[in-house]
């Protein structure tokens, strides 16, 4: 898949799918009056439109280069992105289908005061990171292939390699496969506009109910590093997906060995 075949799809991603991430992202005050199940994602945000209007209408995407923006505090938000197709039924969402995952860098500023999610997620080109080593599902459930994989970042700064988010098996996200599509499914149709979340039946209309939907389904919880430090230019960000039973995914990254049967982004910051 190339970055010209993501341009007519709308960008999706679900915030607070894993323990611990918005703790130490210092975004759990953004949630306060959120009402959640227990354990439940806190909602989910647009961070492409391909064609409302708006500061999000610039595609973000890209797999080599990584643009932060000055004096901002950014950070890796290494996650699974799901390229899915949307069912409709007299203009509801009715089924998601994905078709194939790949690793993703969900970049985003720690922007006090900022209404919504959104805000902090698409300041123009290069502002989201996307590998082009899509792999193919077989299924989106138990037993099926993306059970065997594992997710993996690392900042190299100044020449040293440092893991930035915790290694954390696919099966970790606290809602995954058929749970998570249909939370999905409900939040595109019934989100309000509310706190830090948008008005999703509102967005899906004005983009003339999108068919295709690039979803990045939540980050992992930070290393010490990743916790401790925000990108500067000359950093080199890997996040990678790759098959759980490699043992040695840091010694490969650091030798720059090619991983078998992995979805690996890398990108450098400017």
């Amino acid at each position: 898949m190339k970055l010209e075949d993501l341009k007519n799809t709308i960008g999706i991603g679900v915030a607070g799918n894993f323990a611990k991430h918005l703790e130490q992202a210092g975004e759990m005050a953004d949630f306060e009056n959120v009402v959640a199940k227990e354990g439940a994602p806190k909602g989910i945000f647009p961070f492409y439109f391909p064609v409302k209007s708006s500061f999000l209408q610039t595609f973000p995407l890209s797999n080599t280069k990584q643009n932060i923006p000055e004096n901002e505090k950014p950070q890796v938000e290494p996650e699974v992105a799901l390229f899915c197709e949307l069912i409709y039924k007299q203009e509801r969402v009715v089924e998601i289908k994905p078709l194939k995952f790949t690793a993703f860098n969900d970049c985003t500023i720690r922007k006090e005061g900022a209404e919504k999610i959104s805000e902090k997620k698409n300041w123009g080109e290069c502002s989201k990171g996307i590998s082009l080593d899509f792999i193919d599902l077989d299924k989106f459930s138990l037993g099926g292939v993306m059970d065997g994989y594992n997710l993996a970042s690392f900042v190299k700064r100044d020449g040293v390699l440092h893991p930035y988010g915790v290694d954390t098996e696919v099966l970790g996200y606290s809602y995954f496969y058929e749970t998570l599509l249909q939370w999905i499914v409900e939040k595109l149709n019934t989100q309000e506009d509310f706190g830090p979340l948008e008005d999703f039946p509102k967005i899906l209309k004005e983009n003339n109910y999108p068919t295709k939907a690039l979803i990045s389904i939540g980050a992992t919880a930070y290393a010490e590093f990743g916790e401790k430090n925000y990108l500067k230019k000359g950093d080199e960000i890997i996040v990678a997906l790759y098959p759980k039973e490699i043992e040695n995914i840091t010694e490969l990254i650091a030798n720059h060995q090619e991983i078998p049967n992995a979805s690996v982004l890398q990108q450098t910051v400017e």
